[in-house]
């Protein structure tokens, strides 16, 4: 797996810490309690600016001096943040044209967090002027290990409208295109009379009628504030490389309009991730068959991995989340902290710190927990991290520098994300196709990760893989086509779904049947196809053929009903249509490429279906031969140096029981076990090393 790692020779656990926010007689005792947990790490600064910079030029590290030399006595180290995310009033009263905009073009202002836009030159300067004086004052402090460029990067608002914004995106128009004339071919302004005769007419989307816009213009729009956003951090990471050069430099995220694999692999030593599982519990679809809950969070994690096969968890909740406003979840129960601070380890953390040491008692954050309620008393969250710090400071030299262990890996692009925000004939799709997959593999316990298509992707990347579902990649670019035959013409198995290979690299629909690049590797071209709604009465039935693994399980064809129709000899037929005027035509085939086999549906991928091809594809439960699982429990393995570290999670309220078929080592209760009966309790887990 490619990608920037956090090396670390020891597991780091720790903590998010506001010493600013607290009364000074209170550092000892909190450092001192976070020491007894098994604590090593603490994160502080990222919201302080007015605590370094009170007054504009005049910088005070007094407070934090204080702080970080005291964490430092009680051996902690600092993961220190550039306070960006927050500027002071002083400034944006100062300079309102930092502050971001609606796309109606009112502004954001004063009183919330990342209220300002990435493009002023203004806020720039600024934000280089208090990185820069940080960089410096800390550069060589003992106990100063590592920062995180501003806090979230595109959370909370992802589009930016401001002025500034509108200028920037028509440089970086003049970047990419050179010329009107190819900027309006790119975007087909010759539909609607849309044509641009000087570069001032171009704007970032405004109100239009019916509220729609070009989708060649929106598509660039999120390439723009993607590379905007990575241009914004690359300011304080080259100052931080420069004057700090000891010091690792990471960022917290994974939010929308970010190529989070580009802004790690130009600027970041390794990413990092803020896991929030309880907000699943809120915004997972409740009218799901067994829904995953919680668990999808490990569908996430396989996303950060894909960024740094070895990361950070800089925000790990620790109990109910909530602003005073909105975002109001219900607390944990008991296990469920330890429970996902596993999930997070199980999926290539090799640091985590919880969120937060303190619950704020003022703020929009006062019921956003952390381990420690208002009173500072003990209480079950404590005493679960307390437990995590002495399991991890057994184990965690052991662990650390593993690797999560897959034969499937789901394929993804931001081409196709950002695209399908606005395109609701293949946007809405993926999201369907991704949930039945995941949801299948996860109940058959086979790992999986994702793997991200992009310029720089190598073959070598694809296959390590013996499977790859690549469910709607409507754009589709011929080195992309050319890369994935590659991989199935050498033994590898890829499935697309409906509404693959249709567009090019500029949105465009290509004058060639479908599914375009990729005709040939599928072995196949669609005769005709429909959009249906998104109610599970409105799909289509199946008709399996040709003794299919699962015939026995109805299945329907949702979202959208591409018919196929089979070009080469080498295709089969492994599913048709049940109903409509199409009842009778392919809708899965299997075409031989090569070694290979490239699968394709013409549907959004359900749980079902993905079952029935799960055997067909040869994948393996991770526990085969070793262990059997029931559906409750998800299996992660990490490996390393020939050692096999299977971590088994309980996400059920209730216990449940394995079955060990063999010997096996117990790292967290540090025993050996003969094999036979396993109880997993509620929310429990198991780490356990192979013999």
């Amino acid at each position: 797996m490619t990608g920037k790692a956090c090396a670390v020779q020891q597991f780091e656990l720790g903590v998010c810490y506001y010493p600013e926010q607290w009364p000074e007689a209170m550092w000892e005792d909190d450092y001192r309690r976070m020491r007894e947990l098994g604590f090593t790490i603490v994160r502080m600064g990222e919201f302080a600016w007015n605590v370094f910079e009170p007054e504009e030029g005049v910088y005070d590290f007094g407070l934090f001096d204080r702080a970080i030399a005291l964490a430092h006595r009680h051996g902690l180290k600092v993961i220190l943040g550039t306070p960006t995310a927050t500027p002071p009033a002083w400034l944006t009263h100062r300079h309102p044209e930092v502050l971001n905009a609606s796309k109606e073009g009112v502004l954001y202002r004063h009183g919330m967090r990342r209220h300002y836009n990435y493009s002023s030159p203004v806020y720039r300067e600024y934000c280089a002027r208090i990185t820069r004086s940080m960089a410096e004052h800390y550069a060589d402090h003992p106990v100063v290990v590592g920062w995180q460029i501003d806090n979230e990067l595109n959370c909370e608002i992802q589009v930016f409208y401001s002025e500034a914004d509108h200028a920037a995106f028509r440089m970086w128009l003049q970047n990419k295109y050179g010329t009107l004339a190819a900027l309006n071919e790119a975007w087909g302004t010759v539909f609607w009379n849309q044509g641009y005769s000087d570069w001032e007419q171009i704007h970032l989307t405004r109100p239009t009628p019916a509220d729609s816009v070009n989708p060649h213009l929106a598509l660039d729009e999120k390439r723009f504030i993607s590379d905007n956003t990575i241009s914004f951090a690359r300011l304080q990471a080259q100052i931080i490389r420069e004057l700090a050069p000891k010091q690792w430099i990471t960022t917290n995220g994974l939010f929308g309009h970010l190529d989070s694999h580009a802004l790690t692999g130009e600027l970041l030593d390794f990413f990092s991730y803020d896991s929030y599982p309880n907000f699943s519990t809120i915004w997972n679809d409740a009218d799901r068959d067994t829904p995953m809950l919680d668990r999808t969070v490990s569908s996430t994690l396989s996303r950060v991995r894909s960024i740094s096969p070895n990361f950070c968890i800089m925000e790990q909740q620790s109990g109910p989340g909530g602003w005073v406003n909105r975002m109001a979840q219900p607390s944990p129960k008991p296990g469920q902290m330890r429970l996902w601070t596993y999930q997070s380890v199980a999926h290539g953390a090799d640091m985590l710190l919880y969120f937060r040491w303190r619950t704020a008692t003022f703020g929009t954050e006062i019921y956003w927990h952390g381990i420690n309620d208002y009173h500072n008393r003990p209480n079950r969250r404590v005493a679960e991290a307390a437990a995590v710090g002495r399991e991890l400071g057994r184990l965690g030299a052991d662990i650390a520098g593993s690797r999560y262990a897959a034969e499937a890996a789901m394929v993804r692009d931001y081409a196709n994300e950002w695209d399908g925000e606005l395109d609701v004939w293949h946007g809405p799709l993926r999201e369907e196709s991704e949930y039945g997959w995941t949801k299948a593999l996860q109940l058959a316990h086979i790992p999986f990760d994702f793997v991200y298509m992009r310029e720089e992707t190598a073959l070598e990347e694809l296959t390590r893989y013996k499977v790859l579902v690549y469910p709607h990649p409507a754009i589709m670019t011929e080195r992309t086509a050319d890369l994935l035959k590659q991989y199935v013409a050498g033994g590898g198995k890829l499935l697309f779904g409906a509404r693959t290979g249709y567009k090019d690299e500029r949105g465009h629909c290509r004058m060639a049947p479908f599914p375009g690049p990729v005709a040939d590797l599928c072995g196949v071209t669609v005769e005709d196809f429909t959009l249906l709604n998104g109610a599970d009465s409105a799909a289509t039935p199946l008709s399996w053929v040709n003794g299919l693994s699962g015939t026995e399980t109805p299945a329907r064809a949702h979202r959208f009903n591409d018919i196929l129709r089979p070009e080469a000899d080498t295709a089969e037929v492994l599913a048709e249509y049940a109903a409509d005027y199409y009842a009778g035509m392919p809708a899965l085939t299997c075409n031989r490429y090569g070694s290979g086999e490239a699968y394709y549906y013409g549907a959004a991928y359900s749980r079902e279906v993905a079952q029935a091809l799960i055997g067909r594809l040869g994948l393996e439960p991770a526990a085969a031969g070793w262990c059997e699982l029931p559906p409750e429990v998800e299996i992660a393995v990490r490996v390393k140096d020939g050692r096999r570290f299977a971590f088994l999670l309980n996400y059920a309220n209730r216990e449940v029981e394995a079955r060990l078929l063999q010997e096996a080592d117990d790292l967290l209760e540090g025993v050996r076990l003969a094999g036979g009966r396993l109880a997993l309790p509620p929310y429990g887990v198991k780490v356990l090393e192979l013999k």
